[in-house]
């Protein structure tokens, strides 16, 4: 896609400081400086979001935006993971009616007899020709046209072995970040009935800002799955899968890394069974999914944890839950805000990591109160007990 200067000046520099080299670097020459600076810059980032392509010489990157909102390598392999275990009749065509750079549709493309990458922006669509050839994806092809035109002009003959995946753009004319679903580009709500026309199967990828409760609602009862999915502790997505025929309660899957909770709304009894929280011996933090999901109630019933307040969000028992989803800790010391309780508590602790739930001060606060460095082995949440005491617990990580 450029000449060959271009290429070799980012092979001999994809591993220099990009800022630096915009500076030094000649403008003289066939170099293209722009687009390899947007190389050297989307290959450094792909290194970690998509560590597979880096690999594959001459895979073109697009400019900064669209490498920032592309679907990491780890939450396009998830997506795999949903479609792959759909019944195989469904498994005959992928259409993503919004490409960008293409992650999303190359991973789960492999599962489908055929594939359509429909994009409105047309250096996407030559970067995804480019790409996609690399990737070996031959039976894919590509569209340079508008979501809905798409639809509007080019009806399929077996919509029940479809499947549509839509990530709507979260940006605004004038570049400001949107969350709701009708505030979104292409706008999923007005086209609901078009796209099932078209498919049986919809997945949609949604802001992970957005309550799943409210998603659900928009889109109706034929939302049959709600997948919220956390990379290291970060919420990433929030992915609806919609079926033509589905009624009812949709499956909430939390997914956080290694760990998984899949439950219906209705288990969910919303108010956790409380703790006395003086003789905890373990204390549990909900994972990032969990915590989005707001399933507190689900887990002193899946567990044998208890909250130790309905607003803290942390969990105790007596013996360790090792399959809790989140992070497990043994709890070495409680203690309240008492200036002799605290010295003793704290002996010998110098650093620590901080956090705190439902309690009056920031962490930050609460470390300069205590005066502690960050870091280090312990770890102390400052919350607030169901009977309205302040409380410390200090903490080993498991």
């Amino acid at each position: 896609m450029r000449n060959e200067e271009t290429i070799r000046f980012v092979r001999e520099h994809r591993e220099e400081d990009v800022r630096t080299l915009a500076l030094k670097a000649r403008r003289d020459g066939d170099v293209d400086m722009p687009w390899a600076l947007d190389q050297i810059q989307g290959w450094q980032a792909a290194r970690h979001k998509l560590p597979s392509w880096t690999a594959i010489d001459g895979i073109i990157y697009p400019p900064h935006l669209s490498m920032e909102q592309c679907s990491s390598e780890q939450t396009a392999l998830y997506k795999c993971g949903i479609v792959s275990r759909l019944p195989e009749r469904y498994h005959g065509m992928l259409i993503d009616l919004t490409g960008g750079f293409g992650v999303d549709f190359a991973f789960m493309s492999k599962c489908f007899e055929r594939a359509v990458y429909v994009e409105r922006q047309e250096h996407l669509c030559e970067t995804a020709r480019h790409n996609f050839a690399l990737l070996g994806l031959t039976h894919a092809t590509v569209l340079h046209d508008e979501a809905e035109r798409a639809l509007a002009d080019r009806p399929l003959t077996h919509p029940e072995s479809t499947l549509i995946y839509m990530d709507p753009a979260r940006r605004d004319t004038a570049g400001a970040r949107t969350f709701a679903i009708a505030d979104c580009t292409p706008n999923v709500l007005e086209l609901l009935d078009t796209l099932f026309t078209t498919a049986y199967r919809v997945l949609i990828k949604l802001s992970p800002m957005l309550d799943w409760h409210k998603a659900v609602s928009d889109l109706g009862e034929r939302v049959a799955e709600v997948h919220i999915v956390s990379v290291a502790g970060e919420c990433k997505e929030l992915l609806m899968l919609m079926a033509a025929d589905h009624t009812g309660e949709p499956a909430i899957h939390c997914v956080n890394d290694g760990q998984s909770l899949i439950y219906s709304p209705s288990e969910d009894t919303g108010s956790p069974a409380i703790a006395d929280g003086e003789n905890a011996a373990y204390l549990y933090e909900p994972n990032a999914s969990i915590m989005k999901a707001g399933c507190f109630g689900l887990l002193t019933e899946r567990f044998p944890v208890k909250a130790l307040a309905t607003d803290s969000h942390l969990f105790v028992s007596s013996e360790e839950i090792e399959d809790f989803p989140g992070r497990r800790f043994a709890v070495t010391a409680i203690t309240t805000m008492n200036k002799k309780e605290l010295g003793r508590a704290l002996s010998g602790i110098t650093r620590a990591n901080i956090a705190t739930r439902n309690f009056p001060m920031t962490a930050q606060q609460l470390r300069q109160r205590l005066r502690l460095q960050d870091g280090g082995d312990c770890y102390i949440f400052g919350t607030t007990t169901a009977t309205g005491e302040h409380r410390l617990y200090i903490c080993n990580k498991l």
